[in-house]
């Protein structure tokens, strides 16, 4: 059995990569188990905040169990799609030693101004480049060496051959079946996705070559400086053809 979490900030590619292993057919996914427990603890307000709540699990140690446990539908394979900022200090972290960490990056402007336009005016917990380096930085002293990082712009150039570099470094055989998918959705999908998938609903594979770097606003620049540093941490290590 191959547990895998990946482990990115919001929009990072991550539904698509989700998506991409849920094509697979030995594969059962789990889309951010964390969210509610998140919301719960913090009392933020996201966007549909109240069907989120009812209908995703709120204990971490439950979470956490299941994550560590038995990979749903008997499947070979259990992919679990992460939000960095969602693993909060008060949640249990232990089970992580007993899966494969995966960490996706991009770009922090391209990330800033994609959730400008769904969330208005995010600050740097919002997006979990600080997070995602201090549980990169935890992994690592686990491991003894840096986990596996992965980039979004690198996927979406070059899909066959990063997801085949993927597999191969989480010693999974690779699928083609990850190249695409069905246009619609996943049914494990969480109850947010009207909000945030839409785009990748209307999607049946990755994306091409991303273009320039987006503008940031003004009123940005500042989490986009202070979300650098953590990006650039991971960039270093990042996986390549």
């Amino acid at each position: 059995m191959t547990r895998i979490a990946m482990w990115s900030g919001p929009r990072n590619l991550s539904t698509a990569m989700m998506y991409a292993f849920g094509a697979r057919k030995d594969c059962a996914i789990w889309d951010e188990p964390y969210y509610a427990a998140y919301l719960l603890e913090t009392g933020l307000e996201h966007p549909m905040r109240a069907e989120i709540l009812a209908k995703w699990p709120h204990d971490a140690s439950e979470i956490a169990t299941r994550l560590q446990g038995g990979t749903p539908q008997g499947k070979s394979v259990f992919y679990q799609k992460h939000m960095t900022q969602h693993m909060l200090p008060a949640f249990d972290r232990e089970w992580m030693k007993d899966v494969t960490n995966v960490f996706l990056i991009r770009h922090p402007a391209r990330v800033i101004a994609s959730y400008h336009a769904k969330r208005e005016s995010p600050c740097l917990a919002d997006i979990g480049f600080q997070e995602q380096a201090e549980l990169f930085d935890q992994m690592a002293q686990h491991l003894g060496h840096a986990p596996i990082v992965i980039d979004s712009a690198d996927i979406r150039a070059n899909p066959d051959g990063m997801l085949r570099a993927l597999c191969k470094a989480i010693n999974l055989p690779f699928d083609p079946a990850m190249l695409s998918w069905p246009k619609g959705g996943h049914p494990n999908d969480g109850p947010w996705a009207p909000h945030w998938y839409p785009a990748v609903w209307n999607s049946t594979g990755f994306a091409g070559t991303e273009g320039p770097l987006p503008n940031v606003e003004d009123s940005l620049q500042d989490v986009l400086e202070s979300a650098m540093p953590f990006y650039k941490q991971l960039e270093t290590v990042k996986l390549h053809l």
